[in-house]
């Protein structure tokens, strides 16, 4: 597993679409890419004409696993209530999950995830890390970037920095020492300073009144 991290704007994204098979590098190639391989996106479009059902459907018949597999799926991330809901009536976290789906289902030798935690139930958010460390612990190779800092605490998981156009290895003690800042904001814009600080690739922890 690795994580790929950098500030907001880095190219963090570009890196993995480059990874999974989306973009062409401008120089060089990528070699020795799975065939398998699932990719969620930070944003899953909506814009669709599909319910979550049919989608997930579409998907298997594509990826040629059973038509089964999305709701085996929309079961293990909670939203088989919404397997009938058009995909642009979703909530942002509801999308999230549909995105997860689609890029499980066919078992990939590579799973590449955009900010997968973003937007996610509480349950979700912290049953995924099991899941994906799972999906690793059975030979597959896991590229997740993560602002939300979910996969943090897990071990053996190995990190890229992505800064100046450039990506490089980050070693155990090659990232700066932090310091703890406390910063008082209006009630009201409490969700927005978190939501930019997490993007930015600082921690924020909120302390509970």
């Amino acid at each position: 597993m690795t994580e790929v991290t950098g500030h907001n704007g880095a190219g963090k994204s570009t890196l993995l679409r480059v990874m999974a098979g989306l973009r062409r590098p401008r120089a060089g190639v990528v070699e020795g890419r799975p065939a398998r391989v699932g990719y969620a996106p930070e944003r899953f479009p909506v814009d669709q004409p599909f319910s979550v059902r049919a989608y997930l459907g579409h998907m298997a018949a594509m990826r040629r696993v059973p038509a089964s597999t999305g709701e085996v799926w929309a079961e293990r991330l909670a939203f088989d209530h919404l397997l009938d809901v058009r995909l642009s009536e979703l909530s942002k976290g509801s999308a999230q999950k549909i995105g997860l789906a689609q890029a499980l289902m066919a078992d990939p030798e590579l799973l590449v995830l955009d900010e997968p935690f973003a937007g996610l139930d509480a349950a979700t958010r912290d049953s995924l890390p099991e899941l994906i460390s799972e999906l690793a612990s059975r030979g597959s190779t896991v590229v997740v970037s993560d602002h939300q800092r979910c996969i943090e605490a897990m071990p053996g998981v190995d990190r890229l920095n992505v800064a100046n156009g450039s990506v490089t290895p980050l070693g155990p003690g090659d990232s700066s020492p932090w310091t703890v800042l406390e910063v008082e904001v209006p009630g009201d814009e409490a969700d927005t300073v978190e939501t930019k600080l997490r993007a930015d690739g600082y921690r924020v922890r909120r302390r509970q009144e």
